[in-house]
Formats: structure tokens, sequence, C-alpha cells
């Protein structure tokens, strides 16, 4: 185990990761791109990654289990029904797709290269550890939607 795995809120991930793509697409202003509507383009995958998100949220609600990333020995059930039957983590696919939103906005292939570094940071320090506790937890039920579904998309 290490020390960050469940420790920082995947929000607040986000957050930190945005300033530093906002940061490196002003110090490099170099790696700019065009893009034609660039806005509306984000808009549509942030709403996309929004709505991702919140469904994930509400088939948490409606199983009755935690949304608490920090405790996911807290769970109270394998949801696998819905969003859940495309992608195991809706909830940090929205994440990753509102980044993705963020650095088309920008406009800047310096800020884009963030998004995968996301996607291996949560993979490494959220989503193993959740995987794993929700193995010991939940036992074969869980290992096999893991083969059945994939884990971002």
């Amino acid at each position: 185990m290490h020390a960050l795995e469940l420790k920082v809120p995947p929000v607040a991930v986000t957050v930190v990761f945005g300033a530093i793509m906002w940061a490196i697409s002003t110090v490099f202003p170099a790696a700019s791109f065009s893009l034609p509507r660039a806005s509306v383009v984000a808009v549509a995958v942030a709403l996309t990654g929004g709505g991702i998100a919140l469904a994930g949220v509400l088939a948490f609600r409606r199983h009755e289990t935690t949304v608490n990333p920090m405790k996911p020995e807290t769970t109270a059930s394998v949801v696998t029904s819905g969003i859940y039957g495309v992608t195991r983590n809706p909830m940090y696919l929205g994440l990753a797709l509102a980044l993705l939103a963020w650095a088309i906005y920008l406009a800047n292939l310096a800020a884009l290269l963030l998004v995968p570094a996301f996607v291996a940071y949560m993979t490494r320090f959220q989503i193993r550890p959740e995987e794993r506790a929700l193995s010991e937890k939940f036992g074969s039920r869980f290992e096999d939607y893991m083969a059945a579904v994939r884990r971002w998309i």
C-alpha cells in the first residue's frame, strides 16, 4: 500500500490537475492549437462527462450504497446495472472527461497530455485500492464483474 492510496479526494485531484493544466497552457503557449468552435466542443464533452458521473452517483443512491471514494470498505453492494454495465468507474470517467473538456477549452496540447496522467494517477491511487477492498469484501461476485466490465471504457 502506498501513502497516497485513497487519501486525496478525487474531486480535489481533478481540481489540482485542472490548475496545473491552466498553468502549463500559460507557460507553453507554443503548444496551443486551433480548434473551430472549441468552446462548443468543450461544453459538449463536459456535459457528457457530467451526465456519466451523475448516472453513476444516482445508481449508487438507488442501490443505497456509499459514494464516498475514501472508504470503499463501507460499500453495501456491487452495482452492475445501468452505467455500471458499461464502465466500472463512471464517476472517475466523468472527471476525466471534464479535464478533457478543460484541455479542449484551453486549446493546448501540453495541457491535453495531463488527461492521461490523471487517468494513470486515478487508476494507481484510487481505483486499484478500491478494487482490492471490494474484492476482499465481495469476492467472486466483484471479480466476475471486473472480468465482464472495463475499468474505464
